[in-house]
């Protein structure tokens, strides 16, 4: 029943301005119907009493009168119908036709309905077998018997019925018409919320959730003081809050981005200048203390560290920044290999498995970031993995473009960190503990190269089973090189 129902605002008002308007037809139909039918009914009666029982009392006559004993038909109306009772059974019963009577046939059921009927002078409603519904009224003769005149109701009966046909015709047209143009103008009515809706529907499609957006223009508002226009003056006041709002974040991610561009690029020099004096310092051919030696070791380490940790910064930086990678062909193929015998190195304890096209699959992008994708998601699965965990290298190209698929069966990634595994310095709880250091940058690295070369990286896991999978669309990523 609810599919039937309106649903928009325009045509809810619209079937309830013709409901109440048909409600209304209604009810001016069935009170004129009622009224006419009365009035013409009390003139019947009118028409009853002013006959005075005569047609029914020349009926007292016997039953083979004469040339000078005959009914009184005289101004009586055609279908003047009469009847005589006595002791509550009728004697005879005559209607007239063409100015003469005629003897109607009475069934037990008129006869019982004549016989009950009141003798108070008033009209009653009757249906007689032979001749349809009238309306009668009953009277005392001279000879204390009951003298019954009756007037055919067809002709009211038509009457109304006319009025109700016309009427039909009258408020179905009236009905149609406004249906139509109460559409029409419920339209131009609701003109401004079309507006209102269309801003707030493309507001909604604007990605907020990072970088510089776009306000769409204000809604024109034509009349406060109305309800729409009240609508439209707020949405005005939200979007211009959210604007602001989203500028004020802009202008922070800029500061941020730019603030750790520069102190990733500042901290280069100084990182660079501590790694080079401990390498030189763990050279020097004279006799070094042992506790020396591993102070210098650990600040070499560190600062190996670190400058990792910099230019992985510096690379989210300049990435955010939307800074363009090369443009060159790079053999996917070869670099997964490539990729996969590095990480077979790092992590001879895990079985590492390929799973290549026949083809060699090629792709224009930067070679040495594809490697990084490629390097930092095996280095994942090598690190939060136990030992003896089989990791699964998987590249594939159709018509739909390029999936790189890296998948393993250790112990998974916990549910509650799945949202946040490609944010920044984000690190996993121990069951995929960070076994061999880690910066917590490596998958936000991922993400960040795959969207500059258009594409997309997902992640699927549960215990038992962790899938990345980068895909590129076929137009930056395809079988064919192109």
């Amino acid at each position: 029943m609810k599919r039937f129902l309106p649903r928009t605002l325009r045509s809810q008002l619209t079937a309830g301005l013709v409901a109440l308007l048909a409600l209304a037809c209604l009810a001016v139909g069935v009170t004129t119907v009622v009224a006419l039918e009365g009035f013409l009914v009390g003139r019947l009666d009118q028409q009853l009493s002013a006959s005075a029982g005569r047609f029914a009392a020349s009926l007292e006559h016997e039953s083979r009168p004469d040339a000078d004993n005959q009914p009184d038909t005289r101004g009586q109306s055609e279908g003047t119908f009469g009847a005589r009772l006595l002791r509550g059974t009728p004697t005879r019963a005559a209607v007239v036709r063409d100015r003469t009577d005629a003897a109607v046939p009475l069934s037990a059921d008129d006869r019982r309905a004549l016989a009950t009927l009141p003798t108070d002078g008033s009209g009653h409603g009757i249906r007689l077998s032979a001749l349809g519904r009238y309306r009668v009224n009953a009277v005392v003769g001279d000879d204390r018997d009951v003298l019954i005149t009756g007037l055919p109701l067809r002709p009211v009966e038509e009457t109304v019925h006319r009025l109700e046909a016309v009427e039909a015709a009258v408020f179905g047209g009236a009905l149609v018409v406004t249906g139509v143009l109460g559409a029409l103008w419920v339209r131009l009515s609701l003109r401004p919320l079309r507006r209102v809706t269309t801003t707030a529907a493309s507001v909604a499609e604007l990605p907020l959730a990072s970088g510089e957006v776009a306000m769409p223009a204000p809604v024109p508002v034509a009349d406060p003081r109305t309800e729409v226009g009240q609508v439209g003056t707020a949405l005005n006041r939200m979007l211009g809050h959210v604007g602001n709002a989203l500028e004020r974040r802009h202008a922070s991610e800029e500061r941020l981005r730019h603030f750790a561009a520069d102190a990733s690029h500042e901290l280069r020099t100084p990182v660079a200048n501590v790694r080079g004096h401990a390498e030189l310092a763990l050279r020097h051919k004279g006799p070094v203390p042992g506790e020396v030696r591993r102070s210098l070791e650990r600040i070499q380490a560190e600062s190996v560290r670190m400058s990792h940790l910099v230019d992985d910064l510096l690379l989210l930086a300049r990435l955010d920044a939307g800074r363009a990678l090369e443009r060159r062909p790079v053999d996917l193929t070869r670099l997964v290999l490539d990729a996969a015998d590095d990480a077979r190195a790092a992590g001879p304890h895990h079985q590492w498995l390929l799973d290549l096209p026949e083809t060699v699959v090629t792709t224009a992008g930067d070679e040495h970031r594809l490697h990084q994708v490629v390097g930092n998601l095996l280095a994942n699965a090598r690190m939060h993995t136990p030992p003896g965990t089989a990791v699964t290298v998987r590249l594939a190209a159709d018509g739909q473009g390029t999936r790189l698929t890296v998948a393993d069966d250790g112990p998974g990634v916990p549910e509650e960190l799945q949202d946040d595994i490609f944010g920044r310095f984000v690190r996993v709880d121990h069951s995929r503990s960070r076994a061999a250091g880690g910066t917590g940058l490596g998958l936000a690295i991922v993400e960040a190269v795959v969207t500059a070369h258009g594409g997309a990286v997902v992640m699927n896991s549960r215990p038992g089973h962790t899938e990345f999978t980068v895909t590129f669309p076929r137009t930056m990523f395809g079988p064919d090189g192109t």
